[in-house]
Parts: structure tokens; C-alpha cells; sequence
């Protein structure tokens, strides 16, 4: 039950710039009590109390839920969902917006993502897996280039390589099934057909009935601009009107998204919370790349900050199993995202870069203040020209420093694209250290519509 005011209190768990996004999302709600962080980052205590992980990981956090009265727990990573999170707060009665492990496979493991599309009737790329090396290694000759390779666990966005060359599929191979670069992940392999066209992210929620849908948005994975280099996280992400036009949406919805949740259904593994679809816009129509079982990072930091409803209360009815259906209202404004990361990341980066600047600009000021009792009318705030979202960020001492990996996050918002990139990489040029990593080129493609090149719809 909520506090006696009428208030919630929320758990959120995690410490990227997703769950900072997430944090200052929620606290526009006037429905909010106390809003905690676990283990949160110094950005999100602009908004949350931080609290510290449990050294008995999700039982633990489960456990500390229970015994603090939290009404509601949002996580945002994956890893928790897929170690049982929410399984371990079901048991305790704490009412969680995400999956069960079960259901949570879907993005934890490649193969088994692929078994329920297939069995859905999804359309997807071919792919098959492999549980040994020799295997693997002895199949590439009988596949086309380019070809993907993929770990099949948790590889936080880095355990995918399209291969032009079968010397590049065969080294990667090795790299992850002999080297074991990424452990129990890579024990396990997919072998998947190159799918060509547009990227594109969707996200619906659901209660595992209703099904609303929350928006599109576009995230570039490569490192470097012109979508070269290694995988990543993502370096950033846009989102703005028109991105999935009517008939598009529907599409995905009817081809995919619904299949897909029913086929989970009919496994014994409802799904509950927020469903990604990773999608490839071909010609003979939307593909599915990968299923993930949360919000992505970077587009929640571009996506959120234009919804024009009470998230918690969307979050709170998805969790307790009364959502309805529709679509959620966003603002007309365009967003786009840059994510800053230390030097050497993905592979090898390196923490402690001091943010003077970082740590002088404050979001605080632009969340609309959660006055009045729960179940207040929500009034949609304006949506600012600039949020800063902390990702792996430290203090060392009094100061603020990179934590390693991918550091911030800076959104601008404007009328149209151009200005969205303006005030996004102004704010860039305010907050960089030396030796920061970002792309000059996120939400800019050179003789392509954003909107997409596709097949007419009905």
C-alpha cells in the first residue's frame, strides 16, 4: 500500500545514465514520496537517496524493499532482471516493474530470443547457434558475408560483430569461445544473416495484457562516426515525431510485438514491464536484430524527458497488472542525445577524468515540482533545452570524476533536428574533459531521411 499521504515510494535500481533519466522522470510525478536509488550515481541524488548494493546481491535488494516499505521497484539494467530480481520481490509481495528470469530471457540469452520469434512467427534473421568452438568455426565457410556473430548471454551491448571477412568472423570466434572474453556470455554463440536497412529502437509496456506503446527512437552503437569501429553501449540516440510513422507502428505491433508477448504467454512466462525491440528496417519490412527486456541506454535519455504523462503511474500500472492499452503522449519537440565516454572505452577505459563542469550543471531546476496529493491531475512540464544525465560517474574526495566506461549523457531539445544537435553539442562543449570519446555525427546522416527509407503500408 502506499505511504499514508498517498505518496509512493520507489525503489529505482541501478547507476547509468538511464537510471538517472528514469529518476528525473519520475520525480515530476506528484504521485512520488521517497524515490531511492540502488546504488544510483552522484546525478541521480539530485533526485533520489542514494543506497548502497547488498553484498548478497538481488535477495538482498529485495530484502531491503521489503523491510522499507517500497510500494513500487523500477529497475533499469538488465543483469538484475536476469539473476531474478523480480522473481525474489514476487515472493515478498513487492509489486516490480520488469520480467521474471524467465521471461527475462529474452534478452539474456540470444538463442532463446530466437526459439520464441520462431515460434511466433516473428520475422527475424536467420541465425543458428553453437556451443563449441569447432562447430562455430567449421559452419562459416557455409554462410554468406557479411554475417553477424553474437555471444548468446549478457555482453552489456559489446558482444556483437558483423564480419566482412571470414578471417575477422573466425579471430572474434576465438576471441569469445577460446579467450572467454566475455565469461559464461560467450560460452555460447550465434552465427546470424547481415540484415540490411535502418535501425531502429521501439518500446511498448506492458502488463503482460495491455500493451502501451511508449515511442521509437534511433540509437548508433558504433564508436566512431560514420558507423565504424567496435560495438558499444551506444553513443548516442534521437528521437522526434514521425520517427515510426502510423502504418509502421502498426506493423511492428501486430507482426512482432504482440506475437511475440503472446508466445512468452503461452511458454508460462508472461512478460511484464518494458519490452525493446531492436529492429532493422528492411525491404521486405521490420526485421527484429534483438529483443531486450528494459529500456534502452542511450534512448531513455531521449525519450523520456518527452513524455507527456506521469511515468510512475504508467510504471505502477504495468506492474500491478492494470494497464490499458494506447499510446502514451509525447511532446512535438525533438531530442537528441550524446553520450560521452572515457578515453580507451569500449575496451579498455580509462576513470578518473575530473568533471569540474559536469558537476556545475544541474538538471534539478527544470523538473516540474511535485506538489499536492497522489492522485493530482499531472500537468506535462515543458520540456527544457538541455539535460545532462550522469552514467559512470564517481566522487573522489569533494570532486566529481569518470568512473570508466560511458560518463554522460548530454540531451538537447529543440523545434526541429537542427536545433536539438545544436543545443546537445553546445551543452558538449561545456561539460568535455580531455581525451573525453564522443561522435561529431549522432542524428546526421548525409543523403537519408531520419524518418526512414521504407516499403509503402497499407
Amino acid at each position: 500500500m502506499p505511504a499514508k499521504n498517498g505518496a509512493r515510494r520507489v525503489l529505482l535500481v541501478g547507476s547509468g545514465s538511464r537510471e538517472h533519466a528514469i529518476g528525473w522522470t519520475l520525480r515530476r510525478s506528484p504521485r512520488l514520496g521517497e524515490l531511492y536509488a540502488l546504488p544510483g550515481n552522484p546525478g541521480l541524488e539530485e533526485v533520489a537517496r542514494r543506497v548502497p548494493w547488498p553484498q548478497d546481491g538481488v535477495e538482498g535488494v529485495a530484502r531491503w524493499a521489503e523491510e522499507h516499505g517500497v510500494d513500487l521497484v523500477v529497475v533499469g539494467p538488465e543483469a538484475p532482471l536476469a539473476q531474478g530480481l523480480a522473481d525474489r520481490l514476487a515472493e515478498r509481495g513487492v509489486p516490480c516493474l520488469g520480467p521474471s528470469q524467465a521471461a527475462a530471457r529474452i534478452e539474456s540469452s540470444k538463442g532463446f530470443a530466437k526459439e520464441v520469434m520462431a515460434e511466433a512467427g516473428v520475422p527475424t534473421a536467420r541465425a543458428r547457434a553453437f556451443d563449441s568452438l569447432e562447430d562455430a568455426l567449421g559452419a562459416l565457410a557455409t554462410w554468406a558475408l557479411p554475417l553477424v556473430v553474437k555471444a548468446d548471454g549478457l555482453a552489456s551491448g559489446k558482444g556483437v560483430r558483423v564480419c566482412r571477412e571470414r578471417a575477422e568472423a573466425r579471430a572474434f570466434l576465438e576471441e569469445v569461445m577460446s579467450r572467454g572474453r566475455f565469461g559464461e556470455a560467450g560460452r555460447r554463440v550465434l552465427l546470424e544473416e547481415c540484415l540490411e536497412g535502418e535501425e531502429l529502437s521501439y518500446f511498448v509496456l506492458t502488463d503482460g495484457r495491455g500493451v502501451l506503446r511508449l515511442g521509437a527512437a534511433r540509437d548508433h552503437k558504433r564508436l566512431m562516426e560514420g558507423d565504424r569501429g567496435p560495438n558499444t553501449g551506444g553513443m548516442g540516440a534521437v528521437s522526434l515525431p514521425g520517427l515510426a510513422p502510423g502504418g509502421l507502428e502498426e506493423e511492428i505491433l501486430e507482426r512482432i510485438v504482440r506475437p511475440a508477448l503472446a508466445a512468452l504467454e503461452e511458454r508460462g512466462t508472461p512478460y511484464r514491464g518494458v519490452l525493446y525491440a531492436g529492429l532493422m528496417l528492411t525491404r521486405e519490412g521490420p526485421k527484429v536484430v534483438e529483443f531486450n527486456a528494459r529500456l534502452g541506454d542511450p534512448e531513455a535519455q531521449v525519450l523520456l524527458p518527452r513524455l507527456e504523462e506521469d511515468l510512475l503511474e504508467l510504471f505502477w500500472r504495468a506492474a500491478t497488472g492494470e494497464l490499458d492499452g494506447g499510446t502514451a503522449r509525447l511532446s512535438p519537440e525533438t531530442a537528441v542525445g550524446v553520450v560521452l565516454a572515457d578515453a580507451g572505452y569500449p575496451d579498455d577505459p580509462q576513470e578518473g577524468a575530473p568533471l569540474q563542469a559536469a558537476e556545475a550543471f544541474r538538471n534539478a531546476g527544470t523538473i516540474r515540482a511535485a506538489t499536492g496529493a497522489a492522485g493530482q491531475a499531472y500537468g506535462p512540464p515543458e520540456v527544457p533545452k538541455r539535460l545532462l544525465f550522469h552514467g559512470a560517474t564517481r566522487t573522489k574526495g569533494d570532486r566529481l570524476v569518470s568512473g570508466g566506461g560511458r560518463v554522460l549523457t548530454a540531451v538537447g531539445f529543440g523545434e526541429d533536428l537542427d536545433q536539438a544537435r545544436s543545443e546537445a553539442y553546445g551543452l558538449v562543449e561545456e561539460v568535455r574533459w580531455p581525451g573525453a570519446v564522443y561522435r561529431r555525427d549522432i542524428a546526421v546522416r548525409p543523403g537519408a531521411d531520419l524518418r526512414f527509407l521504407r516499403r509503402p503500408h497499407p
